[in-house]
Protein backbone atom coordinates (compact mmCIF):
# COMPACT_ATOMS: atom_id res chain seq x y z
CA UNK A 1 0.00 0.00 0.00
CA UNK A 2 2.66 2.47 0.37
CA UNK A 3 4.36 1.83 -2.66
CA UNK A 4 1.21 2.71 -4.51
CA UNK A 5 1.15 5.87 -2.54
CA UNK A 6 4.97 6.83 -2.73
CA UNK A 7 3.93 5.96 -6.72
CA UNK A 8 0.74 8.10 -6.74
CA UNK A 9 2.90 11.13 -4.82
CA UNK A 10 5.66 10.54 -7.58
CA UNK A 11 2.83 11.06 -10.10
CA UNK A 12 1.18 13.74 -8.56
CA UNK A 13 4.51 15.56 -8.09
CA UNK A 14 5.70 15.00 -11.63
CA UNK A 15 2.24 16.45 -13.16
CA UNK A 16 2.57 19.31 -10.86
CA UNK A 17 6.01 20.09 -11.85
CA UNK A 18 4.85 19.83 -15.31
CA UNK A 19 1.64 21.81 -15.02
CA UNK A 20 3.11 25.03 -14.20
CA UNK A 21 6.15 24.77 -17.34
CA UNK A 22 3.20 24.27 -19.02
CA UNK A 23 0.61 27.16 -17.72
CA UNK A 24 4.35 29.48 -18.42
CA UNK A 25 4.35 27.68 -21.88
CA UNK A 26 0.83 28.68 -22.55
CA UNK A 27 0.96 32.37 -21.17
CA UNK A 28 4.19 32.74 -23.87
CA UNK A 29 2.60 31.75 -26.39
CA UNK A 30 -0.16 34.08 -25.41
CA UNK A 31 1.63 36.62 -25.20
CA UNK A 32 3.60 35.76 -28.60
CA UNK A 33 0.65 35.70 -30.26
CA UNK A 34 -0.81 38.80 -28.95
CA UNK A 35 2.96 40.56 -30.24
CA UNK A 36 2.52 38.86 -33.54
CA UNK A 37 -1.10 40.05 -33.42
CA UNK A 38 -0.30 43.98 -32.86
CA UNK A 39 2.68 43.85 -35.90
CA UNK A 40 -0.40 42.21 -37.93
CA UNK A 41 -2.17 45.57 -37.06
CA UNK A 42 0.72 47.87 -36.72
CA UNK A 43 1.63 46.34 -40.83
CA UNK A 44 -1.97 47.08 -41.68
CA UNK A 45 -1.98 50.49 -40.05
CA UNK A 46 1.04 51.49 -42.13
CA UNK A 47 -0.33 50.00 -45.85
CA UNK A 48 -4.08 51.84 -44.91
CA UNK A 49 -1.97 55.10 -44.31
CA UNK A 50 0.22 54.79 -47.73
CA UNK A 51 -2.74 53.58 -50.00
CA UNK A 52 -4.46 56.64 -48.54
CA UNK A 53 -1.77 59.25 -49.05
CA UNK A 54 -1.76 57.52 -52.58
CA UNK A 55 -5.47 58.66 -52.65
CA UNK A 56 -5.08 61.54 -52.02
CA UNK A 57 -1.84 62.86 -54.73
CA UNK A 58 -4.32 60.85 -57.50
CA UNK A 59 -6.78 62.84 -56.46
CA UNK A 60 -4.66 66.16 -56.51
CA UNK A 61 -3.29 65.23 -59.96
CA UNK A 62 -6.83 65.17 -60.84
CA UNK A 63 -7.79 68.24 -59.41
CA UNK A 64 -5.18 70.13 -61.36
CA UNK A 65 -5.43 68.63 -64.55
CA UNK A 66 -9.18 69.50 -64.51
CA UNK A 67 -7.73 73.23 -63.66
CA UNK A 68 -5.62 73.31 -66.31
CA UNK A 69 -8.07 71.61 -69.07
CA UNK A 70 -10.50 74.77 -67.56
CA UNK A 71 -7.76 77.39 -68.07
CA UNK A 72 -7.17 75.95 -71.67
CA UNK A 73 -11.04 76.08 -72.13
CA UNK A 74 -11.39 79.84 -71.23
CA UNK A 75 -8.51 80.67 -73.16
CA UNK A 76 -9.91 79.25 -76.29
CA UNK A 77 -12.92 80.94 -75.55
CA UNK A 78 -11.65 83.80 -75.49
CA UNK A 79 -9.56 83.65 -78.54
CA UNK A 80 -13.04 82.60 -80.18
CA UNK A 81 -14.47 85.57 -78.75
CA UNK A 82 -12.01 87.65 -79.87
CA UNK A 83 -10.70 89.50 -76.11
Amino acid sequence: MIKKFALLATMAAFFVACGSSTQENMENKAEEAGNAGQELLDKVEAETEAIGNEAVATGEAVVDTIVATGTEAVDAAKEAVGH
